[in-house]
């Protein structure tokens, strides 16, 4: 068996390749102006939050608005690709390749028993598990994101939609450079940051920007209403424009109307109902108990989607996986109670058979097993639920109908307005809702400062740097100077002892801290 490097080891080569990675310029990763105060307004007023950040998500939507030519233009590539009997590939990492799995799943839920529901394809940095639990370090490479687009069978012809919010990850980069070698049909390359600060900051960025084989689509959006927290206005942009190209592919001539559409439905929405579900939700982990999110096939690929990537952002204990003996229960689970097994909840869930991973260089990590672990089906909710007693499991349940999707949390109701809204439309606002409703929890619970997500995971290195930032600012809030160096190797060695539902930041925070101190006495 490898030893596994220490800690400084690791730090040096983090450091080695650090350059690549401190992606502190780009606009996704700074802080936005007007959520400053974001945690202490979802504790003390989260109706003002609420309405902060229902107009970061209006902005962030007229976004797709303004790049409506290009999200045509590549509609018509999707159209003549389908017409040409080729099939359109989906690929992203984290929350991008979530929105990627979401997007086919979309497809087939409108093309069950159609010539063409097989011809979609979404994949994500280490296949379908990666939906509930990230395998780490995965998007650091760009030869995985090349070997899994080649394993789906992707040939001549076929078209390649790539999407990353940064603009920069590699695992997406090395997907699309393949794509473009392997393909005469040019791969489209979707992002969410200006081309200038990419070229500046990355080479493998300036590399795909450059390259004249390559369509691009920049949908700049700005800060995220949470700093670095792409899951949230990022990721939605990017899939109401690959959703719009995809699922309107024969009628190009109508997505601008619909997107007129979804903005003015938004616009209009009163999102202050949710109040009582952030209170609620977060007096449920107040108080011990555990919240169970119970939902219908239809809706179920964007209610996993946000209660999974709680995990990385706020460092909470990931879904449990019936294999591990003695896994500590995350706060949140899923349940689709019409499932037979789990085998069933995971087609239910994708319509389609599940597409681990069965490589020997990650191990079973990905694999069929591990991923029939995570079991959304009534028979492992009644263990957990018996598991659990004398805590309680509060069911959160959304609903969906023509006309509503119905949101039900103990006694309290709201019933969103969905009638002439596209099933797109309503993964959209539904994703949207959640987003917020879930940031706000957390913000009640203390998991960010201001609207610095300090309680960040770092899996990969993108993430890394982005704690090693965080630590810097709240050190320099103390009035305390460390160089970038020192606080990668702080964070690496803290790795090894801080708790994974716990703030690495804080905990390297705290330690620089009483470093400096220590050494000015």
């Amino acid at each position: 068996m490898n030893k596994m490097p220490d800690s400084k080891t690791r730090a040096r080569r983090f450091l080695s390749v650090a350059s690549q990675f401190r992606l502190g310029s780009l606009p996704t990763e700074q802080p936005h102006q007007l959520t400053k105060e974001l945690s202490s307004l979802a504790v003390h007023d989260p109706v003002k939050a609420l309405i902060l950040m229902h107009r970061i998500d209006s902005e962030a939507l007229a976004v797709v608005w303004k790049t409506r030519d290009a999200i045509v233009r590549l509609a018509k590539k999707i159209d003549a690709t389908l017409l040409a009997g080729k099939s359109v590939f989906l690929c992203g990492c984290g929350a991008t390749g979530r929105l990627s799995i979401a997007l086919e799943t979309l497809w087939r839920m409108s093309h069950t028993g159609h010539e063409l529901e097989n011809r979609v394809v979404g994949f994500m940095a280490g296949g379908d598990v990666a939906l509930v639990r990230s395998i780490e370090n995965m998007e650091d490479h760009p030869e995985y994101g090349k070997r899994q687009l080649g394993e789906l069978g992707f040939r001549d012809g076929d078209l390649l939609i790539s999407c990353t919010e940064g603009g920069e990850t590699p695992f997406v980069i090395g997907a699309t450079e393949h794509a473009a070698a392997r393909s005469s049909n040019a791969p489209f390359f979707l992002y969410c940051n200006p081309d200038e600060a990419l070229r500046t900051i990355a080479e493998r960025s300036a590399r795909i920007i450059l390259d004249s084989r390559i369509s691009k689509i920049n949908l700049s959006c700005g800060p995220m209403a949470l700093a670095g927290s792409t899951r949230m206005q990022a990721s939605t942009v990017l899939m109401a424009a690959a959703g719009l190209a995809l699922l309107w592919h024969a009628q190009p001539d109508t997505i601008p109307p619909a997107i007129t559409a979804l903005i003015h439905y938004w616009k209009k929405l009163d999102t202050s109902f949710l109040k009582q579900f952030v209170v609620l939700e977060a007096s449920c982990y107040g108080n011990g108990d555990y919240c169970l999110y119970e939902t219908g096939k239809e809706l179920a690929i964007t209610v996993l989607t946000d209660t999974t990537e709680r995990s990385p952002t706020f460092s909470m204990h990931p879904f449990e996986n019936t294999r591990d003996a003695g896994a500590l229960r995350s706060l949140c689970y899923l349940f689709l109670p019409e499932a037979m097994d789990s085998k069933s909840a995971w087609n239910m869930l994708l319509y389609r058979a599940p597409r681990p991973l069965s490589w020997k260089k990650i191990g079973p990590v990905a694999s069929s097993r591990r991923l029939f672990g995570f079991d959304f089906s009534p028979a492992y909710i009644q263990q957990r639920i018996q598991a659990a007693l004398p805590a309680m499991h509060r069911q959160f349940i959304i609903k969906h109908d023509p006309q509503t999707i119905t949101l039900t949390l103990d006694s309290y109701s709201a019933a969103v307005p969905a009638q002439g809204l596209s099933m797109l439309a309503k993964h959209l606002v539904l994703k949207m809702l959640l987003n917020t409703h879930s940031t706000l929890v957390m913000g009640r619970l203390g998991r960010y400062d201001g609207n610095v997500m300090t309680w960040v995971k770092a899996s990969n290195n993108k993430l890394i740097d982005r704690t090693i930032r965080y630590v810097d600012i709240l050190l320099q809030r103390q009035g305390i100077t460390v160089s970038y160096e020192r606080i990668a190797y702080a964070c690496f060695e803290l790795m090894e002892t801080t708790p994974n539902d716990q703030s690495l930041v804080h905990a390297a925070a705290r330690y620089l801290s009483g470093v400096r101190h220590k050494n000015d006495q």
